[in-house]
């Protein structure tokens, strides 16, 4: 259930990576205090909570300002009983280019427990994390949780249907690229009332927890937010879907179809 978690928030975040800078818009589409919760669910059963919070950074980096990225994933009901997972995820970005600095895990599932830390030298392209130095293709390369927020201040405007995009990002030991597939538009029914969304397509690939056939599709708000409302696969056993449960905080209103 994890590691569809971690695709998820890799996936929402998958542009264009080429060798130039990423173009996104001059002011972050997100603001301290802006709080987003989430739930997984397996079928019918609500399996875990997700919480993304912005937060005015309490350290600086090379002596520059940054958002502190704080995000909390939480098992609950049946499955909280069986397996339990409490992690936490730390993010400190550039207040100006969204580029992060430093980024921390603390994973706690069952008796499992690991803590990661890893510091961008974005200039020098290489990431110094607790299994090493790794290199890195561009001077944009993010973590697991920075790159969800950067992509959603990209310029997008430009995307056609079909379009395929491209982001680096470092997760555990290795630097990888995932691919995504713009789909076209659509309004989806979320708890928070009817909303028109961007939809999107990433590449999976078939294993111990998806079929040769299986595709994700995730629905991000079509307006200032770009928030993630939905996100929905198809699994080797049934699907999991993650919805919006809230959102506090947002810049912009939330722009709902009547």
């Amino acid at each position: 259930m994890r590691k569809f978690l971690l695709l998820i928030f890799i996936a929402f975040v998958s542009f264009n990576s080429y060798a130039q800078e990423l173009p996104f818009v001059k002011q972050p589409v997100f603001q301290p205090g802006e709080v987003l919760q989430y739930k997984l669910k397996y079928g019918f059963i609500t399996a875990a909570e997700g919480t993304l919070k912005v937060l005015e950074g309490d350290l600086k980096f090379d002596g520059q300002p940054t958002y502190r990225l704080s995000v909390d994933g939480v098992t609950s009901g049946t499955f909280d009983v069986f397996y339990k997972i409490r992690d936490h995820y730390d993010s400190y970005i550039d207040k100006k280019v969204l580029k992060p600095y430093f980024y921390q895990e603390n994973i706690r599932e069952g008796n499992y427990r690991r803590q990661d830390k890893a510091r961008f030298n974005q200039d020098a392209k290489k990431v110094i994390a607790n299994k090493g130095t790794f290199n890195t293709p561009t001077t944009q390369t993010f973590d697991l949780v920075s790159s969800y927020y950067f992509a959603r201040s990209l310029d997008i405007s430009k995307m056609k249907t079909g379009d395929f995009v491209k982001l680096n990002y470092f997760l555990g030991d290795e630097v990888s690229q995932l691919e995504i597939q713009y789909v076209g538009k659509e309004v989806i029914k979320t708890k928070l009332g009817k909303i028109r969304c961007l939809k999107f397509s990433p590449s999976i690939k078939p294993g111990r927890i998806f079929r040769k056939d299986s595709r994700l599709y995730l629905w991000i708000t079509d307006d200032g937010n770009r928030v993630p409302v939905k996100a929905e696969v198809e699994i080797l056993v049934g699907s999991v879907v993650m919805e919006i449960k809230s959102a506090e905080g947002l810049k912009y209103p939330l722009t709902l179809v009547k």
